[in-house]
């Protein structure tokens, strides 16, 4: 069974940092890559950041490029989101799912696959 948890939102002023944290099986994160996505209110979903479940491949939203990393931690089973330059546009609810990295024509796309979310995690970035 695939559980993913996410942790790690929260309250922070324009400017400052964050780390979100996915948690999930070894053979879930062994299996899958993974991505994270977020929701505003009133706002469709947007896929920010993925990696690859070797973790040597990651993928970046405009959005967030240079801001934000994402890292997969091999022996505690977790994926993390580093969030750094937080602006009050990056205000969301930021969920993890289980997602597909792949390389097309030297582009890398990433889609979220078998519909496996985390609950999600609130950050809230004040102006």
């Amino acid at each position: 069974q695939v559980h993913l948890v996410e942790s790690g939102g929260g309250l922070v002023q324009s400017g400052g940092s964050l780390r979100l944290s996915c948690a999930a099986s070894r053979d879930t994160l062994d299996y899958y890559d993974i991505g994270w996505f977020r929701q505003a209110p009133g706002k469709g979903r947007e896929r920010i950041a993925c990696i690859k479940n070797s973790g040597d491949t990651t993928f970046y939203a405009d959005s967030v490029k240079n801001r934000f990393t994402i890292s997969r931690n091999f022996p505690e089973n977790t994926v993390y989101l580093q969030m750094n330059s937080l602006q009050p546009e990056d205000t969301a609810v930021y969920y993890c799912a289980t997602s597909s990295l792949e390389r097309y024509g030297g582009r890398l796309y990433c889609t979220d696959v078998d519909n496996y979310w985390g609950q999600g995690t609130q950050v809230t970035v004040s102006a």
